[in-house]
């Protein structure tokens, strides 16, 4: 499967970005997908998944309840909304997926979309 981000971009701390990642192929709905992040001078980290049944996973409470992930079958594609945006959460945001069950690491990667906050 290939995958293809969008939405990154230039917003201000409190400010909020839909990610958004296309995927190819016919058989999307029997995908794992997720979502990593990579800030400046740091380790990639696991952000949120959402697996082939819908069921979903995010890396800590902070994310829990300022980031939301979801997935329309549809149309090939998975969303991330990030809300109340922190100077923190400046990364390259990279779209990950999982043929079947959600596991780590993922399967494929994507191209990633530059996050930048400012303060």
């Amino acid at each position: 499967v290939q995958l293809q981000a969008s939405g990154g971009g230039l917003v201000q701390a409190g400010g909020s970005l839909r990610l958004s990642c296309a995927a190819s192929g016919r058989t999307f709905s029997s995908y794992s997908m997720g979502w990593f992040r990579q800030a400046p001078g740091k380790e990639r980290e696991f952000v949120a998944a959402i697996d082939w049944s819908g069921g979903i996973t995010y890396s800590g409470d902070s994310m829990k309840g300022r980031f939301t992930i979801s997935r329309d079958n549809a149309k090939n594609t998975v969303y991330f909304q990030m809300n109340s945006l922190k100077p923190e959460d400046t990364a390259v945001y990279y779209c990950v997926a999982t043929i079947g069950q959600w596991s780590l690491p993922p399967e494929y990667w994507g191209q990633g979309t530059l996050v930048t906050v400012s303060s």
